[in-house]
């Protein structure tokens, strides 16, 4: 596990982009932060309630786990926009940022006054992507949606073979959504470094959902002609087997692997057998060979299988628990998991940024800050007196929680 400095000053590829964060909740902050890990710098815009997860839970020394990894690499606006002094800071900012970043419902920033229009008159080279879940018109268009929503309406919530429909365990749909718009950031700020012209990007979790879904769980709906074939749904349970003390994931997805995974299991004689012999003849007998193999797996401990799976070179892995993570070998190896020190909640733990660069590398250089930690340095770089910032304060234009009572 490596210490990361978060005193330091961005090192990415996108050191000295600008971007204005108005994002909540879950997908528009985990993108804006990717961003941030890479180098941008991100000023995060709430209002005096803050953003929901702020109030996440658990909890450690009046912060929350999720909100520091949402909005690492970011400074803190608390900023009124309703008021006509906040609309003209937030403008002033849009000025200057290459970027805006938005995840309300359609229409709600053109009621605060900084539509698309708005924006690209005050910067025509900014960059303003829209983040909602379905998407700008249709009959849903207006509903209010999470994660569960988009996992119903696309089909996530149906993947489990056998059984009722149930939810992915994760917030699945909000980071595909995140990662689909840092993606889309890029190619527009390539473009607009290119042409000297921004443009609006329109990212939806449905979308998001779909594209991610379709080169596999819903390839029986590719093909339109009526007699095209179609294949029984794929069970990946298949590949997850009960070892003596644990569990084990194994892929054998090629001849010599699954030829290797018979070796290890001790199942030498199903080499040849007609029933398992192409990937049509295991799809057809796949309750058999789940029979058979499941108690192959069950006369061997975890330590044994992996060793024979090993020198067989089949794809495979012990299953980790979730404290278990933190200490697999692998992942100390990679040093994947960073030591940060925040100065409020002390040492925690977060994911380096997934992306490494040789010449710019990300990091973790800005730990999530409290509500409005950074008014007065934003303000100041906006041309704005102390006195001016002090009466913004006195106005309820601006809000700093460390300056609350209590």
């Amino acid at each position: 596990m490596q210490d990361s400095d978060t005193a330091g000053v961005p090192t990415g590829p996108l050191t000295g982009v600008r971007v204005l964060d108005f994002t909540a909740v879950y997908s528009g902050p985990l993108a804006a932060a990717i961003l941030g890990d890479q180098g941008a710098e991100v000023i995060k815009v709430e209002p005096a309630s803050g953003d929901l997860m702020r109030k996440g839970v658990p909890r450690h020394k009046g912060t929350n786990a999720p909100y520091l990894t949402l909005n690492r690499n970011k400074k803190s606006l608390c900023l009124d926009l309703r008021s006509k002094a906040g609309l003209k800071i937030a403008k002033d900012l849009v000025a200057g940022c290459d970027v805006l970043v938005e995840n309300f419902r359609p229409g709600v920033m053109d009621r605060l006054g900084l539509s698309y229009a708005t924006a690209q008159h005050i910067n025509p080279k900014l960059i303003y992507v829209s983040i909602n879940g379905v998407g700008a018109t249709g009959p849903y268009a207006n509903r209010r949606v999470y994660d569960a929503v988009i996992q119903a309406v696309s089909g996530f919530a149906t993947l489990q073979p056998n059984n009722p429909p149930q939810l992915v365990n994760n917030l699945v749909c909000d980071k595909i959504t995140a990662l689909t718009a840092a993606q889309a950031v890029v190619a527009a700020l390539y473009q607009a470094e290119r042409s000297g012209q921004g443009q609006r990007v329109e990212i939806s979790m449905l979308d998001s959902a779909l594209f991610f879904l379709w080169s596999d769980a819903m390839t029986n709906f590719t093909y339109l002609d009526p007699d095209a074939e179609t294949l029984p749904y794929a069970d990946l349970s298949l590949f997850i087997r009960q070892t003596k003390d644990g569990w084990v994931a194994q892929m054998p997805v090629q001849k010599a692997e699954i030829e290797g995974a018979f070796r290890a299991l001790k199942l030498d004689k199903l080499i040849g057998d007609a029933r398992f012999a192409t990937i049509e003849d295991r799809v057809a007998n796949r309750g058999l060979l789940k029979q058979l193999t499941d108690q192959a797996y069950r006369s061997f401990t975890t330590d044994e299988i992996c060793q024979r799976l090993e020198a067989e070179d089949v794809p495979y892995s012990r299953v980790n628990l979730r404290d278990e993570v933190a200490r697999d070998p692998q992942v100390e190896a990679m040093q994947a998991l960073w030591t940060v020190d925040h100065p409020r909640a002390g040492p925690i733990r977060q994911p380096r940024p997934p992306a490494q660069f040789s010449a710019t590398p990300a990091n973790l250089h800005t730990p999530a800050a409290d509500l409005g930690a950074h008014n007065t340095e934003i303000l100041t770089n906006l041309g704005y007196s102390p006195s001016e910032i002090q009466q913004l304060a006195r106005d309820n234009v601006l809000f700093n929680a460390a300056e609350q009572p209590g």
